[in-house]
C-alpha cells in the first residue's frame, strides 16, 4: 500500500456541508499544506440537518453555506459549487449526473474525492442514503459523462471540454486501499473545520471523536505497513490509463 503522488487540483463532491470535513478533513488539510488547490462541491444545502422548530429549510440552507464556507477557509479552498439538491432525497439520476460532470469539466481535477458508495452500516451506524447516493452518482458522472464528448452534447454547448479525472478517492469505508498518513497539524486543522459546522456538533465532543478516529485509522494503517501516528483511509482508484485524447471536430 503506497501512498499515491500528492494531487495538484482536487474537487471533493459530498452530499452536505460537513460531509468533507468530516470524511476527509485531515486529508485536505495535508494536501493544501503541500501545495494542492482545492474546490468543493456540495450537492444539497444539508437543510433537513436541524430539530429546531423554529427554523426553515430555507433559514439553514443559508446558515450551512456560511459553515461550508468558514470550514472551507482553514484551507484555503479556491471555489464552491452549492448544488441546492433536496437534503435527505438525494438520488442517482441523469439530471444529477449532469450537475456533477458540469463542475468536474469547470474545474478539471487530477484528484476527485467523494463518498464510498458501498458503505451502508457498521455495527453502530447507518450511514446516510444521501452519502451512499453521492458517491454512486459521482461515479457515474466522471465516467463516461464528464470525459466523453459524445455522452454530454448539451454540456459540449455550453463550452465545457471533456475532461479526465486521474485519481479516485472513495472516503468513510469499512475496506480501505490507501491510507493519508496526517501530521498532528492536519489532524488539528481538520478539528478546526469540523467546528465551523456549530448548525450540527452541537454538544458533541468532535475534538475527541476527531483525534480517536484519526488514530484508530493510523492504527490500521500500520498493521497494513504505512507508519503513522494519525491517518485517514480511503478506497483509491488510479484511471490514469495514458490514452491520447479524443480527435476535435473539424
Amino acid at each position: 500500500m503506497t501512498t499515491p503522488p500528492q494531487p495538484q487540483r482536487v474537487l471533493a463532491i459530498m452530499a452536505h456541508p460537513d460531509d468533507i470535513e468530516f470524511m476527509a478533513g485531515g486529508t485536505m488539510a495535508n494536501w493544501a499544506r503541500n501545495g494542492a488547490e482545492l474546490h468543493y462541491c456540495l450537492l444539497t444545502d444539508g437543510n433537513s440537518g436541524s430539530r429546531d422548530p423554529n427554523l426553515t429549510p430555507e433559514q439553514l440552507a443559508v446558515i450551512r453555506r456560511e459553515e461550508q464556507r468558514a470550514a472551507g477557509a482553514h484551507f484555503n479552498v479556491a471555489s464552491y459549487h452549492f448544488l441546492g439538491y433536496p437534503d435527505g432525497r438525494l438520488f442517482d439520476s441523469v439530471e444529477l449526473r449532469l450537475a456533477i460532470a458540469r463542475v468536474i469539466r469547470i474545474v478539471r481535477p487530477d484528484t476527485l474525492v467523494t463518498s464510498d458508495p458501498q458503505s451502508y452500516y457498521s455495527p453502530t451506524y447507518l450511514n446516510h442514503p444521501d452519502h451512499r447516493a453521492a458517491g454512486q452518482t459521482t461515479a457515474a458522472a466522471i465516467m463516461p459523462i464528464a470525459n466523453t464528448r459524445l455522452a454530454a452534447p448539451e454540456l459540449i454547448a455550453e463550452g465545457l471540454e471533456p475532461h479526465d479525472v486521474i485519481h479516485v478517492y472513495l472516503a468513510a469505508t469499512g475496506n480501505p486501499t490507501v491510507w493519508i498518513p496526517l501530521e498532528a497539524q492536519d489532524v488539528e486543522a481538520k478539528i478546526a473545520s469540523v467546528g465551523a459546522h456549530t448548525s450540527q456538533i452541537g454538544s458533541w465532543p468532535y475534538q475527541q471523536m476527531v483525534r480517536s478516529f484519526t488514530a484508530e485509522a493510523a492504527e490500521r494503517a500500520r498493521a497494513a505497513g504505512v507508519e503513522c501516528e494519525f491517518a485517514e483511509g480511503f478506497v483509491f482508484v488510479n484511471l490514469d490509463r495514458r490514452r491520447p485524447p479524443e480527435p476535435k471536430a473539424e
